[in-house]
């Protein structure tokens, strides 16, 4: 349940900390990803699955950057033991949209 982020994030909305509450969420969730594709290498808790990719795209929309490490492992997971997974694909197209429209922006 994501009832105790969205409320810490209601608290600290239009404050300066949001955007840093929302980085720490965003790599919680990136690790928490990580551990469960490494953990789990069959879809068996998808519903877990699908509410932190869900939460990952919202974060990932706000905050627009990532922790290379993080980033990494989570891609290096996700594509071995999720590459047919219409979700965590979906994810993936989204979140290098995000990260890398500054380069496409600038290499233009």
């Amino acid at each position: 349940s994501w009832a105790v982020a969205d409320a810490i994030s209601r608290v600290l909305e239009n404050s300066e900390e949001l955007h840093s509450w929302r980085r720490r969420l965003l790599s919680a969730c990136m690790k928490e990803l990580i551990v469960m594709y490494n953990s789990c290498k069959n879809e068996s808790k998808q519903e877990v699955e699908r509410s932190v990719l869900l939460r990952l795209e919202e974060l990932l929309r706000f905050v627009e950057e990532v922790d290379p490490d993080d980033w990494y492992s989570l891609v290096k997971a996700g594509l071995k033991y999720r590459y047919r997974d219409e979700a965590f694909l979906k994810l993936l197209n989204v979140a290098i949209q995000l990260l890398y429209k500054k380069e496409s922006s600038l290499s233009q």
